[in-house]
């Protein structure tokens, strides 16, 4: 197929991309038919799994544009994917132009995309790096150019964690973070759960992971203890519908079928 604009070099587009078939999902431009083919494939046996996605990115948005007015200025978003339809740098510099960024990532496909859509925004960058490798996201040179940890920081962790297995120690790996951030920062998680979930949106969840790792479903008090002793705000940790909807409508009937919990803790 020919290459489009976008699409930067090196990217084999012959093959689905698990960060391209999430784009999709969520709505973006970045995505081929191969990534489209796969997402149909997955939402043919899971009806719900778009609405999932995009119930992850609406709490996204929401989430960034309360912190931005809480007075943050500085972001890690930790397995970001690709960084397009209304993701953090965008909705940040639109109501803070000063606002800083740093994309992570593990998965080169979406690194690569990345690198391409903020091509020239000075303020935003992107990082390929583990997760579960918190010392050296924090010692990487875009991230100590970009964000000063003397300051607030806003650590998202946003439909990462259940892709870090346990023997990978995914809470020690969010507290070093918490660690390294000053008073007065805040972290986001965004967590899959099989609390009440159907077998077939359990597979689904599998399947529509963006990292080859198999995802890894907690239940909602194993979520909580990766805020550490840091005060949950308001809602607290909830299905992502509840947390903070701008119009009670956008929550309805079932708001557990989102399949994920979410909350926003600040550092005291």
């Amino acid at each position: 197929m020919t290459r489009p604009s976008w699409a930067p070099e090196g990217i084999d587009l012959d093959r689905p991309s698990a960060s391209r078939v999430y784009d999709f999902f969520v709505g973006g431009m970045h995505n081929f038919e191969i990534d489209r083919v796969l997402a149909r494939q997955i939402e043919s046996f899971t009806p719900n799994v778009a609405e999932t996605m995009r119930a992850n990115r609406d709490l996204l948005r929401r989430c960034v544009r309360d912190l931005v007015d809480a007075g943050i200025t500085q972001f890690l978003d930790l397995g970001s994917g690709i960084p397009t339809v209304g993701n953090v740098h965008e909705v940040a510099q639109a109501r803070n132009p000063e606002s800083r960024v740093v994309y992570v990532d593990i998965d080169p496909v979406a690194v690569a995309h990345s690198q391409a859509i903020l091509a020239g925004n000075e303020r935003a960058s992107v990082v390929r790096a583990d997760m579960a490798d918190p010392e050296t996201i924090l010692a990487d040179p875009e991230v100590t150019r970009l964000l000063d940890f003397a300051q607030p920081v806003a650590v998202l962790l946003l439909g990462v964690l259940h892709f870090v297995p346990d023997d990978a120690d995914p809470g020690g790996c969010v507290a070093r973070l918490q660690e390294a951030v000053a008073p007065g920062s805040y972290i986001a998680i965004t967590h899959a759960t099989a609390d009440g979930q159907p077998a077939e949106v359990l597979e689904a969840q599998k399947l529509s992971g963006r990292t080859s790792t198999e995802i890894v479903l907690r239940g909602k008090d194993e979520i909580a203890a990766f805020f550490g002793d840091w005060p949950l705000l308001e809602p607290g940790l909830v299905h992502l519908p509840l947390w903070r909807p701008e119009n009670p409508a956008d929550v309805g009937e079932r708001p557990e079928m989102s399949g994920a919990y979410g909350g926003l803790a600040r550092k005291e």
